[in-house]
């Protein structure tokens, strides 16, 4: 199952994001969780400390300086990811360029 949660600035896509993917995971799904925003909170939502999240966003930045872009889900995951205590895995992107259908 994929899920987006879009909408207008200020109304709680990163709460209600954060909400269902834990609770995804707390029924024992495994769930990925890809934070797109320009503000990328949606590790603190995911229970990651605020040292963890702002590294995470910190990694997407460097992207836009040359860095490169990770090729397959799995390797996004292991470079530019971290797990959040319930067991929901995250990671901060700045875009997808060629989405992977299925």
């Amino acid at each position: 199952m994929k899920l987006a949660v879009v909408g207008k600035g200020g109304v709680g896509k990163t709460t209600i994001a954060g909400v269902v993917a834990r609770s995804f995971a707390q029924a024992g799904r495994d769930v990925v969780a890809l934070d797109c925003d320009t503000n990328p909170n949606l590790g603190l939502a995911l229970g990651l400390s605020p040292e963890e999240t702002a590294r995470l966003a910190s990694i997407r930045e460097s992207l836009g300086d040359g860095g490169d872009h990770a090729p397959t889900p799995a390797e996004i995951l292991e470079r530019f990811g971290a797990t959040g205590p319930g067991g929901v895995r995250l990671a901060v992107v700045s875009r997808i360029d060629r989405p992977n259908p299925g």
